[in-house]
């Protein structure tokens, strides 16, 4: 817009000096031209006027209007000199006088150069400040987009008002108080987060309080049920106790999950003799195929959890089969990430699940069963902890399938028995 505004300012100047300097020019050969065709008349002598008759250089388009019966002016060339040409009939001949413009050129020609230049100056000024500007604005937005996929990745801690050092952050104006839009935006969204970790934590101290709440009067009917007399009645009471056991061991481990309270203990281990003691020590009928094995550094406790959590999901809400593959090498190539896939041949994953991910107490996929939810939840979570990248799809042909990325080898240990 400004570039748009100097260019329209520039071409009106230039035509206001252009009419006021070619128009004095032209006002004074007019008036020699009126002295000449005097003198002519009378008979007297032209000398100190520049008049000509019927020159041959005289502009065609003006030599027509005079020959019409009219006067006028144009710009021409005399001996190759640029020249203000004015002329007017007198009798049967034309009557020219010219006055220099070789001056009055330049001086135009300098003048639209200054124009030139200044807008020039002008729009790099202009534009200069305006990608200062928009560097700025565009650095704040940058950084609170950042922020933003922070708090969608899990770090609930993140904040676009301060900088991970602490501090102010003067990319944001520090908060809300520099009355801008792009402060107003990072203070709503330093809002949205600690509304969000405010209330995820409060859910998570829930959970942990349930559970250990629950884990006491549990234990002391437990050991009350032992004393029941043999029977039905006592073998059904016992299989829900058990149940609801599970289900308080879940939900504190859970807790300890989300409050960042848990590490990996990590150990050299050869992959495919891990994946078949954990898989077997399930006991149910699963096969175990290995591709290639490796020595891996993991935590085997958490990995058996992660692998005791996904068979049991696959018997229980899937078909058998249910194979487990074991490739440390993917594609032959020693050195990528080793893979654990789990799968069934079933329904599949419900379509919730692949595009949120797990969700504690949601399993409502039609033809999947019943259950908590907790088992996958506490195996991402364990994932994390170790991290692994567990991805869940629908096998190509038919059945869900769950696969773990495990972190690729050492180099000391990078090797394909």
């Amino acid at each position: 817009m400004c570039c748009t505004v100097a260019a329209v300012l520039g071409v009106l100047v230039h035509n206001a000096v252009a009419r006021q300097t070619v128009g004095q020019v032209r006002k004074e050969t007019r008036a020699d031209l009126d002295i000449a065709l005097d003198l002519f008349e009378y008979g007297t002598s032209r000398e100190g006027i520049n008049s000509v008759l019927d020159p041959p250089q005289l502009p065609e388009p003006l030599r027509k209007l005079v020959r019409s019966g009219r006067q006028g002016s144009m710009v021409g060339t005399y001996q190759g000199r640029p020249v203000m040409w004015a002329a007017a009939p007198a009798g049967d001949q034309i009557m020219a006088v010219w006055s220099p413009y070789g001056n009055t050129s330049r001086s135009l020609e300098k003048f639209d150069t200054a124009i030139l230049g200044s807008a020039v100056l002008a729009a790099t000024a202009v534009a200069l400040a305006g990608l200062f500007l928009a560097h700025r604005i565009s650095r704040r937005l940058t950084r609170t987009a950042a922020v933003a996929r922070r708090i969608t990745a899990g770090d609930l801690d993140a904040r676009v008002g301060a900088p991970p050092g602490g501090g102010p952050d003067e990319t944001a104006g520090g908060g809300a108080s520099g009355g801008d839009e792009v402060a107003a935006v990072a203070a709503a969204l330093d809002s949205v987060a600690g509304s969000l970790q405010s209330r995820l934590q409060a859910e998570q101290r829930f959970t942990a309080d349930v559970a250990h709440e629950l884990r006491t009067p549990l234990t002391g009917i437990l050991a009350s049920a032992a004393l029941l007399p043999e029977g039905r009645p006592k073998e059904m009471i016992n299989d829900r106790l058990r149940a609801l056991h599970r289900l308080t061991e879940d939900l504190l481990e859970i807790s300890r999950l989300d409050s960042g309270a848990e590490h990996a203990d990590l150990d050299s281990y050869d992959l495919g003799t891990l994946v078949e003691r954990g898989v077997h020590a399930t006991g149910l009928d699963t096969e175990v195929r290995t591709v290639s094995s490796g020595v891996v550094e993991t935590d085997r406790r958490r990995l058996d959890r992660i692998l005791t959590n996904l068979v049991l999901n696959a018997h229980r809400h899937g078909h058998p089969p249910v194979v487990v593959t074991v490739d440390a090498a993917p594609g032959g190539v020693p050195g990528r990430a080793p893979t654990i896939e789990v799968r069934d041949h079933g329904a599949g994953y419900p379509d919730d699940l692949l595009r949120h991910g797990p969700r504690r107490f949601r399993t409502d996929a039609p033809g999947r069963g019943r259950g908590h939810g907790l088992g996958l939840t506490i195996a991402v979570g364990q994932a994390a902890v170790l991290g692994i990248d567990l991805r869940f799809s629908q096998a190509p042909d038919g059945g869900a399938r769950a696969t773990l990325h495990l972190p690729p080898p050492s180099p000391e240990h990078d090797h394909t028995p």
